[in-house]
């Protein structure tokens, strides 16, 4: 009998080494802190190359994730990334606590501008005294100590760049300034992804484009995020979710199999790293890491 298609995907994607890692944000309370690491400890058996944690805007959530990260190093044998931007801080602050993550172990940082401390689509304003932008952060960090730089591109332009190919020599900037990947703003036209991958070569740029992911476990919350990042939702995926509101149950298998269909084609096209914004949830992160042929190995512990 031969296999269904999706089985044959399946073992494909688990013939290419397919490489993952998940992004988590830092508790706001004792229960969230609870939930959190519950999805951390269903994750990490999936061994994946790193685990990132997240920085609130203007700094506002600093100390919890650099508790969530060193927690990660001291607990686990999985990398940490921790988030790190240039909002709000000097550049010897900034200094100050890179020096920290390296001494409690933390190799691996994501160097991003960030967000403004008012939110996403207000206007930004670098510190008098720090870092202007993630390539200066970059360069700053790469002074500090030999970390590994993870930074941000958007497949669609940052929603504050002039054009494309002004965002593209932003990103080269960064590439130049040290870093050794990038990951994508979330996206759903796999098509727009492979294109940005070409305009990006064509400019000179090696770092792998990593795709983030986002797994819609809410329609209207990832409609809302889309539009203040500048992430297009299209039509078709509108239709997907269309009448689910009140209904959970459908709404997760439609979600989970919207995810599935996106990180099969992109292993097909030959993508073998993914990057998922978790939302601190892993049913449907492990779902599609199981379609993609990753099975849980030697425990990492929590």
């Amino acid at each position: 009998m031969n296999p269904a298609p999706k089985e044959r995907l399946s073992r494909t994607a688990a013939d290419k080494d397919i490489k993952v890692s998940f992004e988590f944000f830092p508790p706001k309370s004792d229960e969230s802190e609870k939930s959190l690491w519950q999805s951390i400890g269903r994750l990490l058996p999936l061994a994946p190359s790193f685990v990132s944690v997240t920085y609130g805007a203007g700094g506002t959530t600093r100390e919890r994730t650099h508790q969530t990260v060193t927690r990660l190093v001291r607990e686990t044998r999985t990398p940490p990334a921790a988030h790190l931007t240039c909002v709000g801080a000097t550049k010897d602050e900034i200094g100050d606590i890179a020096r920290a993550y390296w001494d409690a172990g933390v190799r691996h940082i994501v160097a991003l501008r960030g967000d403004p401390p008012e939110g996403v689509g207000t206007r930004y304003e670098p510190h008098a005294n720090g870092y202007a932008y993630s390539a200066d952060l970059t360069a700053g960090l790469k002074q500090i100590a030999d970390f590994e730089i993870s930074v941000a591109c958007y497949p669609e332009m940052h929603p504050e760049s002039r054009s494309l190919d002004a965002d593209i020599d932003v990103l080269k900037a960064k590439a130049d300034a040290g870093a050794d990947r990038a990951i994508t703003q979330f996206f759903f036209d796999n098509d727009m992804y492979e294109r940005y991958v070409e305009r990006v070569r064509r400019a000179g740029i090696t770092l792998p484009i990593v795709p983030g992911i986002v797994p819609v476990h809410s329609f209207k919350a990832v409609s809302n995020f889309a539009q203040k990042t500048g992430a297009s939702v299209p039509s078709w995926l509108t239709q997907r979710f269309e009448g689910l509101d009140d209904d959970p149950a459908t709404r997760q298998l439609v979600a989970a199999a919207v995810a599935a269909e996106q990180v099969l084609d992109l292993v097909d096209r030959g993508v073998t790293d993914f990057h998922f914004y978790t939302m601190n949830r892993a049913d449907l992160v492990y779902a599609i890491c199981h379609l993609l042929g990753l099975r849980p190995g030697v425990s990492h512990g929590v």
